[in-house]
């Protein structure tokens, strides 16, 4: 029975890394194509990956709403950019203006359309 538990909880961490993997591909895709959004290094870009997927479960833990910007209409993608906005305020070496955050999230929508599974950034 403990051994079950343990092959779960290597799964959720494995799970868990995987995504913030490809987290960070999506990010440094998305600052990459999108003016006035910038991530400068690897620690920062890992950082913004574990902000994102941090602030998007505490919004989905406390109010029940997914925020994928494209999975939930225009609200969705209006509190992806705002999630976006606010890793920018929050990491040092992620640099976003607002119209920025609204592009980043759109650009981010269409790699979370791209990419299959479980494995996306939001």
């Amino acid at each position: 029975m403990e051994e079950k538990r343990r092959t779960q909880n290597d799964m959720n961490i494995g799970g868990m890394v995987i995504r913030i993997l490809v987290s960070m591909v999506v990010l440094a895709i998305a600052a990459f194509f999108t003016p006035n959004f910038s991530i400068t290094g690897l620690m920062p870009l890992f950082l913004a990956a574990v902000a994102i997927g941090v602030i998007d479960w505490l919004i989905e833990r406390f109010t029940g709403f997914d925020a994928t910007p494209f999975g939930r209409g225009i609200v969705g993608f209006i509190v992806s950019a705002i999630i976006i906005y606010v890793t920018g305020a929050l990491i040092g070496g992620v640099t976003v203006s607002f119209f920025g955050a609204v592009l980043a999230a759109a650009a981010i929508g269409l790699v979370n359309m791209i990419i299959p599974g479980e494995k996306k950034v939001f």
